[in-house]
């Protein structure tokens, strides 16, 4: 079965790394550390300047929940429109209710908003009260792809459940993992689950020199993907 894998990258550096590495696609974002928002503009049109592989962009306006207003959702519907004009292959989209199910009317909305392009829900989905009836819901809505770590930690953690999914999606979407996967685990979450498309970050700490002291929040390092970790991904699922 050929392995696709998905690059989650946060900057320029790791855009780029991804695609030296042979990644087919990047998912586009910002602040990783709080679950990952929408990148800049800027961002998004250097990495177009750039890539031949597809670049998918997470559309989410804030950290915490997952739960929207109508005015982040004018927000969100704003940027999907952005992406689209920047050449972006696609976006990562997900809303949920208070109840823990999936927002349909946003969530259509924002479907609509991006009519043509690839369109991923992002890890709302382990927050849902019930990941078979919101498989069920993103198949009715016609989204192609769900990026999930099984609602655990880590997709190694969540595999069983993962397993699970990808058996119920019956080839009618495609269940991702993600979270934690690393060429010390892929084989081995590919073989519970049987998935075939896979993300991650393949991250490494950038520590820059500091000619000051240390401040708390400002720190003088960054992660960025490394072309090395990603290739041995590939090369293990070759």
């Amino acid at each position: 079965m050929s392995v696709k894998i998905e690059v989650c990258a946060t900057n320029i550096q790791s855009a780029l790394a991804a695609q030296r590495a042979g990644a087919q696609r990047i998912e586009l974002c910002c602040a990783l550390d709080g679950g990952g928002l929408t990148p800049s503009p800027g961002l998004l049109r250097e990495a177009r300047k750039h890539l031949d592989i597809a670049i998918n962009v997470l559309i989410r306006p804030r950290e915490g929940n997952f739960c929207y207003d109508e005015n982040e959702l004018a927000i969100m519907l704003d940027d999907i429109r952005f992406c689209r004009e920047a050449g972006a292959d696609g976006v990562v989209i997900g809303a949920l209710d208070a109840d823990g199910r999936l927002d349909i009317p946003p969530m259509q909305a924002m479907l609509d908003a991006a009519r043509g392009m690839d369109v991923t829900c992002h890890r709302a989905f382990d927050y849902a009260a019930d990941p078979f009836e919101a498989l069920e819901t993103l198949i009715s809505l016609g989204i192609r792809r769900v990026l999930s770590s099984g609602q655990a930690v880590s997709a190694y953690e969540g595999r069983f459940l993962l397993q699970k999914l990808v058996e119920k999606a019956a080839d009618r979407i495609i269940v991702m993992p993600g979270s934690g996967i690393t060429a010390k685990n892929i084989r081995e979450i590919r073989d519970v689950t049987g998935a075939g498309e896979f993300h991650l970050t393949g991250r490494k700490k950038v520590v820059q020199a500091n000619p000051g002291g240390e401040i708390p929040g400002l720190e003088w390092w960054y992660w960025e993907s490394e072309e090395g970790k990603i290739r041995e991904v590939l090369r293990l699922m070759d």
